[in-house]
């Protein structure tokens, strides 16, 4: 929040116009905290599945990062030994 002195500065119609400005520039409709990161707050329907679909591929991309390791790792062709 802006301390005292800066909000005497500023008068609320100029704060909400400079939000408004802001949000309509910059495309923000929701909170990113409330969209990333689980929460205990009510959250909206529309916000709470969204917040599923992003952990789902959140999980699929790990998932395929740690396949591509393994994949890496374990796809070592065996060369037999030439000395007898």
């Amino acid at each position: 929040m802006l301390n005292e002195g800066a909000r005497d500065l500023v008068s609320s119609q100029d704060f909400a116009t400079a939000v408004a400005e802001f949000i309509r520039t910059r495309g923000v409709t929701r909170c990113p905290t409330a969209c990333v990161l689980p929460t205990q707050a009510s959250v909206a329907d529309a916000d709470r599945e969204a917040l599923g679909e992003h952990a789902a591929r959140r999980d699929q991309h790990r998932q395929a990062k740690v396949a591509a390791r393994v994949k890496r790792l374990w796809n070592i062709e065996a060369v037999p030994s030439t000395r007898e």
